[in-house]
């Protein structure tokens, strides 16, 4: 059942009824693409000549936007009617920008402010002393010496237009270096995780049934605590009316936490009659396109934060009648050690794989 469409409508012009409007709110257009339109109100009264107002909402530009989540395995997501950038929360594109595109930003924001003031000196000859006269290199560096609070003694302004627009450049130079030094400082403070995940996710017999399994670890020297897992099955499902949408399960897990993450983790889905796995096989998670979202958060006791990571499997990504080799051992003082370099190495099920 569709429910219908609420329009506000005013008379047309060149219509001969009254103006009015159907107050009931409920109405039914007889085409979507008419430019006139039958108003059909509680009563059963029918105003000829009437025509939908469109709404005054800002409409966005039709602009796309692509998102990547995952670690080596990169998802694309899609966005229309967003901007890749945007410009009205400025601190959060600071942060989400890399290194690299942070400090191309700072470098254009630099010579973009100092060209401008530049530019300015320029307009007015003779407000700077001993600036040669048309001479832009000159007013450039005199620019960035005020921009930077740094005055050599050879240069300086004679006039009140010189000195009004060196006292502007000097406020947006303290305001620069304080938003710079304060963006640098969150960037430089944000932790950022060390969790390295198996290259392929693995399904093998564990304890009898069949079970789905991820191994992860802690690449840093430091310990993590109270280590949280969740393991997302996304599946591209059509309903009844064949729409098709991809839909989020989240799998019942054995060991979906652990108080002490020194070394290694594997991480477990037994799947059982009542797991959305049932019945899958490798050829079943191409043709379903499966995808598997690994999401973790942990707390760093020398950072005193918390951290995330998150790692997507796809269809191809997953191994069916492999396990995983063994990546912990004891040394001759029973010592636990972990060889990180073993954490995707994979063998054979001898169930799977009967001799």
């Amino acid at each position: 059942m569709r429910a219908h469409k609420t329009v506000r409508f005013v008379r047309a012009r060149g219509a001969g009824h009254e103006r009015g409007a159907c107050r009931s709110g409920v109405t039914d257009l007889s085409r979507a693409n008419s430019k006139r339109a039958t108003c059909h109100c509680a009563a059963g009264r029918e105003i000829q000549g009437l025509k939908p107002v469109e709404s005054k909402q800002k409409k966005r530009r039709n602009r796309e936007a692509t998102m990547r989540i995952g670690g080596a395995s990169t998802v694309e997501i899609v966005k229309r009617g967003v901007a890749r950038y945007d410009l009205s929360d400025p601190y959060h594109v600071a942060i989400e920008l890399s290194w690299k595109e942070f400090a191309l930003a700072f470098l254009g924001l630099e010579l973009g402010i100092n060209i401008a003031f530049a530019l300015l000196y320029l307009a007015s000859p003779g407000c700077i002393a001993n600036m040669r006269p048309g001479s832009f290199s000159d007013a450039f560096f005199f620019s960035i010496e005020t921009l930077a609070t740094v005055g050599y003694g050879t240069m300086a302004p004679t006039t009140f237009y010189g000195h009004a627009v060196s006292a502007i450049e000097i406020v947006c130079g303290l305001v620069f270096t304080a938003i710079m030094t304060g963006l640098l400082f969150v960037r430089f403070s944000k932790p950022r995780p060390k969790i390295l995940f198996a290259d392929q996710a693995v399904v093998t017999s564990h304890n009898g049934p069949p079970a789905l399994m991820v191994q992860i670890a802690n690449g840093r020297l430091t310990l993590l605590t109270n280590a949280v897992v969740r393991l997302v099955l996304v599946l591209l499902e059509e309903d009844i009316e064949g729409h098709r949408l991809r839909r989020l399960h989240d799998l019942a897990l054995s060991n979906a936490t652990l108080s002490l993450f020194p070394l290694t983790w594997t991480v477990m889905h037994e799947i059982d009659e009542v797991s959305p796995l049932a019945g899958y096989d490798a050829e079943r998670f191409k043709e379903r396109d499966v995808r598997l979202v690994l999401t973790i958060e942990a707390r760093d006791h020398v950072l005193g934060a918390a951290i995330h990571d998150m790692r997507i499997y796809t269809a191809d990504e997953v191994l069916f009648g492999m396990h995983y080799a063994e990546a912990v051992t004891l040394d001759d003082q029973l010592r636990p050690v972990a060889d990180l370099t073993r954490l995707s190495l994979v063998e054979p099920d001898p169930l799977a794989h009967p001799e």
